[in-house]
């Protein structure tokens, strides 16, 4: 539910207003064949720039910008729109922030640099026949258990998160406690989103300090091994850089299966096409992602700046929602038509600039492992009759009762 709405500000005239809520649940939203993806990408059709009252979790307005190209000179320009913005550190009442996601350049290159080679594609690449292994063994279950599931709580959290928790060295018996905490953080009342907060710093602390005493081939062993500016990382460094990993690692990619999952189950014949030939795989989750991304990065203004005509004071929010971007007709052609085969695919899914997603290498082999998988293993799927899945607006959008059958 939205929270109460801010008041318009002084220097935002009311024909800059739009009339869109990122907050509000999107069954509220017009969503043409049910697709909010399609809903709000009718932005481009309005004007390039617009604020908005009521976009983030405290009531606090912000500006839209719409078009990829003005997405780019936002998101580029870390001295004049700044990511730092402490989302993690506000739900425990403090002001830090995540490493290196909510630090501006030049700060932010040496942080990046350092967290560069543990998510290199040479990584990911040692990493992928645990992926796999998971993916398997969760959708074996799946199918033990009889010819339907809810996909996101049956394999697309389980398989995001146990990938997590061993690129960062946890048991995978402690894994339905994440998958409860991150639920909590990402979909829960502030009461309950503070609580997991604390638990996990908790924990990430704990781990923290047994890897520093016996290090092993994991990430949190990296870090707390890891040296900037000639120094070890203090322990408070350690903790802003593994809350990023487990906030990032969650969400995000289990939201994309099962965006995947939903298009699939409603269009056979590509599902079909992807059976027949899984090569494709790799160029159709590129356009999956394009279609279907799930973030609105979010930056603030450190000063006054002027964008087509409308003026951003210092302290003002500024939304930069891919959702957009990804159906720009002036990036794409034809962008509401999803051609599995697109080519010269320039999405916006992992964001744009210095704070392009660190993690993008894993993720996409996350997606593709996991539908390539779960297309082989499983029989045509369609989505149960009876069942309406449901769309989670907001900073990212997600899946959930998706309920898959087969015969």
């Amino acid at each position: 539910m939205a929270t109460l709405a801010s008041t318009r500000p002084a220097h935002v005239p009311e024909e800059h207003l739009g009339d869109f809520n990122l907050m509000d649940d999107p069954s509220m939203l017009p969503r043409p064949n049910g697709e909010p993806h399609a809903a709000i990408a009718k932005l481009l059709d309005g004007p390039p720039v617009f604020y908005s009252l009521n976009n983030t979790r405290n009531g606090e307005g912000a500006w839209f910008v719409i078009r990829a190209e003005d997405q780019r000179r936002v998101l580029q320009d870390g001295e004049t729109f700044s990511s730092n913005r402490n989302i993690f550190a506000s739900a425990l009442g403090e002001t830090w922030p995540t490493i290196p996601l909510e630090l501006d350049p030049p700060e932010h290159g040496k942080w990046r640099s350092l967290l560069n080679p543990p998510l290199s594609p040479r990584r990911v690449m040692n990493l992928e026949p645990f992926v796999r292994q998971r993916a398997v063994e969760l959708i074996d279950e799946i199918k033990a258990r009889g010819n339907s599931c809810e996909v996101m709580s049956e394999f697309a959290f389980p398989f995001a998160v146990s990938i997590f928790l061993q690129f960062l060295g946890i048991p995978n018996d402690r894994l339905m406690e994440f998958v409860g905490w991150a639920n909590d953080l990402l979909h829960s009342t502030p009461e309950a989103r503070t609580k997991a907060a604390r638990t996990v710093i908790a924990y990430l602390d704990d781990l923290q300090e047994l890897r520093r005493r016996e290090p092993t081939d994991d990430f949190m062993s990296f870090v707390t091994q890891a040296e900037v500016d000639g120094r070890k990382l203090t322990q408070h460094e350690v903790k802003q850089m593994s809350v990023l990993l487990f906030i990032a690692g969650l969400d995000t990619v289990a939201a994309a299966l099962g965006f995947d999952f939903l298009y699939l189950a409603r269009n056979l014949d590509d599902q079909a096409l992807l059976r027949a030939e899984p090569q494709r795989l790799t160029l159709a989750a590129e356009e999956l992602m394009r279609a279907f991304p799930t973030v609105t990065p979010v930056r603030r203004a450190t000063r006054d700046v002027e964008l087509h005509g409308r003026l951003i004071k210092a302290g003002d929010l500024v939304a930069c929602p891919s959702m957009t971007a990804n159906r720009d007709p002036a990036e794409f052609p034809e962008p509401e038509k999803i051609d599995l085969a697109r080519e010269d695919n320039r999405h916006v899914a992992f964001a744009y600039g210095p704070h392009r997603c660190l993690g993008s290498h894993l993720a996409r082999r996350e997606v593709v492992i996991g539908l390539e998988e779960f297309l082989a293993r499983v029989p045509e799927f369609r989505i149960k009759e009876g069942v309406d899945p449901i769309v989670n607006g907001g900073f990212v959008f997600g899946v959930e009762n998706l309920v898959l059958t087969w015969n």
